[in-house]
């Protein structure tokens, strides 16, 4: 039996945080909760912050690995949380309207709604996120824009705090809104505490942008475009108009720019771009090249024009970027590339 509650009892009102369980419930965004919500953070001299109580429509679930969980809270539990908290499900057929009803009556009476990852699908399930700013794991946004018009989902960010109802992006976003929930509770040096003892940064720059992967559209050989395509991923540190790539492809710039946009999804300017900065976060993972080379080096020129790019796209900035996904390249193995092995144009380049 897994018990998540706080050892202390002895306060007479902590902030109840009620987590809703049920059959598909995604372990992490449970074990999350019980990291920050289910331990006693407070130092001796303190009354517990929180008390964590798991709430479901059944005495146990199965998990989505497939360990049951029992559950030692009803739902009637949600009637009296302070904050009631929807971990990410995957339930065929969508969360049990006990669930959905609960919530709405949760929500009608002032309690606090906090999504993790997909649980977003949950809460809008149960009417309560129309006309609201709100968000869930990048692959699962487009799904959840389509299945509820009537949301604003954004894809880039870790997560949304409207107030009375809060989401977040996917898996470890869970971790920054539930510290986020901490420091509006109990002010940042309680947040920070508590990210110390999870051995995680307190507050993360940028959003879930910097963790996706956007391949552009690839053109086969048969492609009209396919020479001009290739020919320019080799050329990318070097300026580049449309009107020298309609050179190239022997047409007119505004013949180009159509058809270019029509094999590819995106204008040249954009294509362009974009490859760009791939090639600077490329570099900014495996070197240890100055953000002022990377611009060079991925045709953005200088270092202001790349941060003012990348902070644009990626939502962080180049050097917040690279102290990531660094950590992480190195740990996987990766070959740290040294200055002299990055490609410099050759005099006289083709145009």
């Amino acid at each position: 039996m897994i018990v998540i509650m706080s050892a202390k009892t002895a306060n007479p009102a902590p902030h109840t945080v009620a987590v809703v369980v049920y059959d598909g419930l995604g372990h992490f965004g449970l074990a999350v909760a019980g990291e920050i919500f289910g331990i006693d953070h407070a130092v001796a001299a303190e009354p517990p912050w929180y008390r964590l109580l798991v709430c479901g429509p059944g005495a146990s679930v199965v998990l989505d690995n497939g360990l049951r969980l029992e559950v030692p809270y009803g739902l009637d539990e949600l009637e009296r949380a302070d904050t009631v908290l929807v971990p990410s499900c995957e339930a065929p057929g969508g969360p049990p309207t006990a669930v959905l009803a609960a919530l709405r009556r949760a929500h009608a009476r002032g309690a606090r709604l906090v999504s993790l990852c997909t649980g977003a699908f949950v809460l809008a399930a149960a009417g309560l996120l129309d006309g609201r700013r709100v968000t869930t794991h990048w692959a699962d946004c487009a799904e959840l824009a389509a299945r509820h018009p009537a949301l604003a989902v954004d894809p880039d960010v870790l997560y949304v705090d409207d107030g009375d109802i809060l989401t977040s992006a996917g898996s470890a976003a869970a971790i920054d809104l539930c510290l986020h929930l901490v420091r509006r509770d109990r002010g940042a040096a309680a947040a920070v505490r508590v990210a110390r003892e999870l051995v995680v940064p307190p507050f993360r720059d940028g959003g879930q942008a910097q963790y996706i992967e956007t391949p552009l559209p690839e053109l086969d050989e048969t492609d009209l475009f396919a020479d001009t395509v290739a020919w320019l991923q080799q050329h990318l540190d070097e300026p580049v108009t449309v009107a020298d790539l309609a050179g190239r492809a022997a047409m007119s710039r505004r013949t180009f720019a159509r058809r270019f946009a029509a094999s590819t999804g995106t204008t040249p300017y954009q294509w362009l771009l974009r490859q760009r900065l791939q090639r600077a976060q490329r570099l900014l993972e495996t070197t240890d090249l100055p953000v002022d080379t990377v611009a060079r080096h991925s045709g953005l020129v200088t270092a202001a024009n790349l941060r003012k790019h990348f902070t644009r796209a990626v939502r962080t900035t180049p050097l917040a970027y690279r102290n990531t996904f660094r950590a992480r390249a190195d740990r996987g193995g990766h070959h740290m590339v040294t200055r002299s092995a990055v490609r410099t144009p050759a005099a006289g380049s083709p145009r």
